[in-house]
């Protein structure tokens, strides 16, 4: 089998890329490589898979259909898998830069659609990225696939339920079977700077403050990569099944099912570490929610999806990386 990996620079799609080749598939990884953070961290991604035995590494941009297309057309007899990762992330970042998600996550989604439906003949399974941002400010926990979602708060989740909806349409109109998975919190080595572990270690262990919104006041339901990567291959190896509709067409959630509190979560930082953080409350950010947590029982029926990290094991691994990393003591 060969399988069809875009955002295999980021931080999700090179640990999926690295498992599909310790299990002896072959991956053609696609990325543009951008500089929404530091490329240089992308880039040695790609260097721990270049290589690897089945490993070939395409760059081009996933919004432009020319270039997808053309992969699709030169390689589309031997891709069975597509595992859709490339997208514009982070909720912040979209309150700035706003038609950098329309263009990644709403052309980009539309793109390898087009291309899975016209130039993929062999295609079994397309598995993309979703959020547990689709969410928005839902007050009853923990949130379920079988919640409400039409209330986004901030546009990149908007985006994300966007991709939901248009993967269902054209499971419903092709019948390409289509499986989202929303992550919730992802962290591990290798992580992504934007995002909570990455910024209190770096900014911990090089004596900046760290500020908690909403006064600190904050859960997340931190989901460690390898269980992460496990719910992926998973939902990869297991086409979705139809609906009431007939429709191939599903979305579970890829959480930890256990929240933790921020401070706990700066507390082992600091453990690992050996330094106290500065640490400075500030009122919840626009977009933001107070608290995620992940209702896992679907993935758990019908992927065998079962995370085994506590953030008391995964977290230490992650700082271990980082010091590596960055030549910390």
């Amino acid at each position: 089998m060969t399988i069809l990996v875009t955002g295999v620079a980021g931080f999700i799609g090179f640990h999926v890329a690295r498992a599909l080749l310790d299990r002896g598939e072959a991956v053609i990884g696609v990325d543009i490589v951008n500089a929404y953070y530091d490329p240089a961290l992308k880039e040695a991604r790609l260097a721990e898979l270049a290589g690897r035995e089945g490993f070939r590494f395409i760059r081009a941009d996933i919004a432009e259909l020319d270039q997808i297309g053309a992969i699709a057309k030169e390689h589309g007899n031997e891709i069975t898998g597509v595992v859709h990762l490339a997208a514009q992330a982070g909720v912040r970042h979209s309150l700035t830069a706003p038609f950098d998600y329309v263009r990644a996550n709403l052309v980009g989604h539309m793109v390898m659609l087009e291309v899975a439906r016209h130039d993929l003949p062999e295609l079994k399974n397309f598995v993309y990225a979703s959020s547990s941002s689709v969410y928005g400010g839902n007050d009853k926990t923990p949130f379920s696939v079988d919640d409400p979602v039409e209330r986004p708060v901030s546009l990149y989740a908007a985006t994300k339920r966007a991709d939901e909806l248009l993967s269902y349409a054209y499971a419903h109109l092709y019948r390409i079977p289509q499986t989202g998975l929303r992550f919730f919190t992802v962290y591990g080595p290798w992580g992504r700077p934007d995002m909570a572990a990455y910024i209190f270690a770096d900014a911990i262990a090089k004596g900046r403050p760290i500020t908690l919104f909403n006064h600190g006041e904050m859960q997340r339901d931190f989901t460690y990569i390898d269980d992460i990567v496990a719910g992926v291959l998973a939902a990869l190896d297991r086409p979705a099944t139809p609906d009431a509709q007939g429709v191939p067409a599903r979305v579970y959630n890829l959480g930890n099912h256990r929240p933790n509190d921020l401070r706990t979560f700066v507390r082992i930082i600091e453990q690992e570490l050996g330094r106290h953080a500065e640490i400075r409350l500030a009122p919840m950010q626009p977009g933001d929610v107070p608290a995620t947590y992940a209702d896992i029982e679907a993935s758990q029926r019908d992927l065998g999806f079962e995370p085994k990290t506590p953030l008391e094991e995964g977290l230490p691994k992650f700082i271990q990386w980082y010091k590596r990393y960055h030549g910390v003591n």
